[in-house]
């Protein structure tokens, strides 16, 4: 395995509420210098739920994307608070933004969005066995639930309001997870 290479400096470039911007002054083992930079999560990650429902749709939820100005098709997805688990903070994500919570509430994997220079991980859970409730949550406006059914899964990845890259992936894992169990 190779040796990591060896931070020389850390420099915050800028902070926000959400995002700390840091240069890093890297040695590698090859003697080689360089600098990088980062975006450091103030959280502990984030989760992705899949709600699945009994007939074979899962919800997903429609709503405003700054990042791109405008409405997207997604999971749902929220932070994990400070010293909250995963499970607990899709449960609590689930009744904020779908009016839901689940009986049975599955880590399936964690993953990355861009590890080259984003410090940032989602957690996806699969949630089965849903029920009501619904909990107050900091959503702006009301979010738009759409129920589909995983059978028009390639239907789904056409849309041009379907592009979220963490989405896409947890359908195609769920879809398999279905499939065969």
């Amino acid at each position: 395995m190779r040796e990591k290479p060896q931070i020389l400096k850390r420099h915050t470039l800028a902070r926000t509420r959400l995002f700390h911007i840091e240069e890093l002054e890297l040695r590698f083992a090859n003697g080689v210098v360089t600098h990088y930079e980062r975006l450091l999560s103030p959280s502990a990650g984030a989760v992705l739920v899949v709600p699945l429902l009994e007939n074979g749709s899962v919800l997903l939820v429609r709503e405003y994307a700054a990042g791109v100005d405008r409405y997207e098709l997604s999971f749902l997805k929220g932070r994990i608070e400070a010293g909250e688990e995963i499970l607990a903070a899709a449960h609590r994500e689930m009744t904020e933004e779908i009016g839901h919570g689940a009986l049975e509430l599955r880590h399936i994997t964690s993953m990355t969005l861009a590890p080259g220079y984003i410090g940032h991980q989602t957690h996806v859970v699969l949630a089965r066995q849903l029920y009501p409730e619904r909990s107050q949550g900091d959503e702006p406006e009301e979010i738009e639930v759409v129920p589909w059914p995983l059978d028009r899964f390639s239907e789904l990845l056409k849309r041009e309001d379907f592009t979220e890259a963490r989405s896409i992936a947890a359908l195609f894992m769920i879809r398999e997870l279905v499939q065969h169990g």
